[in-house]
This record gives C-alpha cells, structure tokens and sequence, in this order.
C-alpha cells in the first residue's frame, strides 16, 4: 500500500504554518515530510527547520530537507532529498557518504538509468515524476510504465510525485509505489490540510487491488 510524503509549499508562513503540519500529520499515516525552501538563505533554513522538525519527529515521522544535505546533518534531520542538479562532485556516492545514516533520496524523472545508478550508489529511494502536470516546478514528465518496471523488478523503493491528487493517484497506486510525494492536494485542499490527507487515503485505499 502506498504511504504520502509529504511537501512544504512554495511559500511558509511560520506563524501559522506548523499549526496546518500538525493537523496534516494528525489526519492520517505519513511517512515523511520533506521541507522543501528555494531561493532562503541560510538563516530561514534553520527557522524553518527549528519551527518544524520538532512536530514532525514527535509523531515518529521522517523529517528531510531539500537539497541540503549539510544543514540535514548539522541540525539532526532525518535526511535529504537531491535533485540531479544539487549533486556535486562524486554524485550519489559522495552525498551518501555525508549523511551517514541518514536517508538519502534521488530525483531520477523518467531515467531506469539514473535510478539504477542512484540505488547501485546508495541511495534510499529513487523518485520518478513529473506524472501529471505540476505548479510548483517545471518538470519533465515521467511514464508510469517506468514507475512499474521499476516496482516489478527493484528493491529499493520508489516515489511518484507531480501533480498527485485523490482523483488521478490510484494508477501509481496500482503501479506499485510505495511513496506517493503531494504538495498542492494536501495544502490547497478547500477544506483543509487534514482533509487533504484523509482523501489521499481514501483514494489510496479504494486503488488497493481486490
């Protein structure tokens, strides 16, 4: 059955903001939350970090950061997502190396060979996306014949993300991911963040074969 992992949205309000995370994370099972600040300085980092990662570990969800894998283990963060683009020298081997224990994800949009290579390097899970047309970033679009293959014959597990809501997740679902990345269902749902993810798993439920 597939788990959520969730997205901060491209914009925090940290007045009001942890009060939605925590009603979020108290509507349902989730996984993991990923906090995800572009264009923020350090010091927004850390009070971002400092506001959130507190609500999120207290209820034994992984808590990892966006592209900085320094700041994952220097403030005691769960571990780190990457982008193709935030890798530096060395790669995957190297990011891994870094972080220890700490988990590690990469973005692979529609490449069984960046993928292979991200699981062969030590990666915790590789993340295949864009599936449906997405506001938060410009992405490639992903197959979800890739999403399958990779289900069928991998063991490292894999996360569909773009433009994932209740209506349209239940083919990556039945595809077999085992983390389904949502942003915009959870935190532009009209009535609420809980609510958000209370349908998530209603529609993951009602994909469950038989």
């Amino acid at each position: 059955m597939s788990d959520l992992y969730l997205i901060t949205p491209p914009q925090l309000d940290l007045a009001h903001f942890p009060d939605a995370l925590a009603a979020a994370l108290d509507a349902g099972p989730i996984a993991c939350v990923q906090l995800r600040l572009k264009d923020q300085d350090d010091a927004q980092w850390h009070r971002a970090i400092d506001a959130l990662r507190p609500i999120v570990q207290a209820r034994s969800v992984a808590f990892l950061l966006n592209d900085r894998a320094d700041l994952a283990v220097a403030t005691g963060c769960d571990g780190v997502h990457l982008g193709q683009e935030d890798l530096g020298p060395g790669g995957v081997a190297a990011a891994r190396a870094s972080l220890g224990p700490r988990s590690l994800g990469i973005t692979c949009h529609d490449s069984r060979h960046l993928a292979i290579e991200a699981a062969d390097q030590g990666a915790d899970y590789v993340a295949f996306g864009a599936f449906f047309p997405t506001r938060t970033k410009d992405a490639t679009p992903a197959r979800i014949e890739t999403l399958a293959w990779w289900c069928e014959t991998m063991t490292v597990p894999a996360v569909a993300i773009g433009g994932i809501d209740a209506q349209n997740c239940g083919k990556l679902v039945r595809a077999g991911a085992e983390f389904l990345a949502v942003i915009g269902a959870v935190w532009n749902h009209p009535d609420g963040a809980a609510a958000g993810v209370r349908a998530l798993h209603a529609a993951i439920r009602a994909a469950q074969p038989g």
